[in-house]
């Protein structure tokens, strides 16, 4: 990343990624008060959130209008979803609480996703675009 557009950028996705992550994380840990699983509630707090995201991400960091991109950012999702997944399910078999497992994996989850839902709205790696 270079040049003050693209740290902007960053930093403006940071701020959305804290809300969206905190809706994320909210969904995930009142699933499992209530019981749920870890890899369900994973998915359902996921999958709840994707719709609310791609406006976050799209309009407020990106300056993307419209849901036209809505079908790949899903496909971002998806794939984050797998890697969140299986990062999850390693940490969980260390013995570790779904709570803690699950709150490691959120800052290399927040990179992965920057660089995904960047090339997905903007179509290019934030590393290789200009600063809007």
């Amino acid at each position: 990343m270079n040049g003050p557009g693209k740290i902007w950028e960053f930093i403006r996705f940071l701020a959305v990624g804290v809300l969206n992550t905190i809706f994320g994380y909210a969904l995930y840990a009142l699933l499992l008060a209530f019981g749920l699983a870890p890899q369900p509630a994973l998915a359902i707090a996921y999958f709840g959130g994707v719709i609310w995201n791609y406006m976050t991400h799209a309009r407020l960091v990106f300056g993307t209008r419209g849901i036209s991109q809505l079908h790949t950012y899903v496909m971002a999702y998806l794939s984050l979803y797998g890697v969140n997944a299986l990062g999850l399910q390693v940490l969980l078999s260390t013995g570790l609480s779904p709570f803690i497992a699950q709150g490691i994996l959120v800052l290399p989850a927040a990179v992965l996703a920057y660089i995904l839902i960047g090339r997905v709205l903007t179509g290019h790696f934030p590393w290789s675009r200009k600063a809007r």
